[in-house]
């Protein structure tokens, strides 16, 4: 079981940093594509608050992974 949770783990950490330049890339296409003007902005600004929600996300991802990696979760109480 543990060497289950360290796999995991390592795929968190990678999953963080991939989720969030997936997440790039589809805000500047979906941005490149909106028409001029006002639909524009409000793709933007879409955009900039999922990105802004997202992160910190990930981030924790990356934390969570990188302490199971770790094997900190490997003598967890018992009742």
């Amino acid at each position: 079981m543990n060497v289950l949770k360290k796999a995991l783990g390592l795929l968190w950490i990678i999953l963080g940093p991939a989720s969030i330049i997936f997440m790039f890339i589809q805000a500047f296409e979906k941005i490149g594509l909106a028409p001029e003007g006002v639909a524009k902005t409000n793709t933007a600004l879409q955009w900039g608050i999922i990105l802004f929600i997202f992160i910190p996300i990930s981030t924790g991802l990356v934390v969570f992974g990188y302490y199971a990696f770790k094997g900190e979760y490997d003598k967890l109480p018992e009742d």
